[in-house]
């Protein structure tokens, strides 16, 4: 096996509604998902040694549990279900997606990397068996296994495809926390009764449809966030009332904050102003997908 490598791209949560507190300790939601160009790089090859070797480099490379992360996870099954026998593999994962952001890069990561040993190795995993796979990962690692626009819905948190491109130009800022998915959910004690309506793809078939529909929903887990980093809800309120910022929020349960503006040009201005206001938070411009 010649050395691969595999971009993985960033995962970001437009909207995000929690319904409930599903047995299985995760929570039932409804989000709009999609991804951008900024991207890990997943580099690996089949390599001689009696064990695997995987190593983290990049911006952030620290905070990443070297010998139980997702990259770890994806053999660890593979081989319990004795897809995998005796090969070994040399794996670096370059991480220029921050770490507890919220930004699903690890569940990128998992996700990609089985994607790529199903083809490269032929393990014959249909759909439904893949995503078994992926489940016993990370909650996020399923709706990685497909890089398309997506909406999650109902009460078993189903996944839906959509063919329709976004091409939003979205401010990526970063302010160096770390949050635990599960003491944000914990925090969190508000519930939405608000749920996507069947009517729901009509209402964003198209860009000025999608921004009026996002300008009408939020993140429900913003609130508890905000209220353990105070920080981050001044970065929020400093993008929101910036010129041509049509939405500000977090993405998944944070900590990343997300601007999405009307054109390049006043997100390239507001990261400036970013730059000068909070000069130790990190900043991305991206384009969705």
């Amino acid at each position: 096996m010649k050395k691969t490598k595999i971009k993985s791209l960033c995962k970001i949560n437009l909207s995000l509604r929690v319904l409930g507190k599903l047995n299985n300790n995760y929570h039932s939601i409804n989000s709009l998902i999609t991804f951008c160009n900024l991207h890990d790089v997943v580099s690996i090859y089949k390599t001689n040694n009696p064990k695997d070797v995987i190593t983290f480099s990049g911006k952030f490379k620290n905070g990443i549990n070297k010998k139980s992360n997702t990259i770890t996870k994806v053999f660890q099954l593979l081989r319990k279900k004795k897809l995998l026998l005796h090969e070994s593999f040399n794996v670096n994962v370059k991480k220029n997606i921050p770490h507890g952001s919220g930004l699903g890069g690890g569940s990128s990561n998992a996700a990609d990397l089985l994607n790529f040993m199903n083809f490269k190795m032929n393990l014959k995993l249909n759909k439904k068996k893949i995503i078994k796979i992926a489940n016993q990962i990370g909650f996020d690692v399923p709706i990685n296994l497909e890089k398309k626009n997506t909406l999650i819905m109902g009460k078993k948190n189903e996944i839906f495809r959509l063919n329709q491109k976004f091409k939003l130009v979205i401010l990526i800022v970063y302010p160096n926390i770390i949050c635990s998915t599960k003491k944000i959910y914990k925090k969190n004690n508000k519930f939405s009764l608000n749920k996507y309506k069947p009517n729901l793809l009509s209402q964003i078939s198209n860009k000025k449809k999608l921004i009026f529909f996002l300008e009408n929903e939020k993140n429900d887990l913003e609130e508890a966030v905000v209220s353990l980093y105070p920080k981050i809800g001044n970065i929020l309120d400093f993008i929101r009332i910036q010129k041509g910022c049509n939405i500000a929020r977090i993405t998944g349960s944070g900590s990343a904050c997300i601007g999405i503006f009307s054109n390049i040009n006043a997100a390239i201005f507001t990261q400036k102003l970013i730059k000068s206001k909070f000069p130790k938070c990190w900043s991305f411009i991206s384009k969705t997908i």
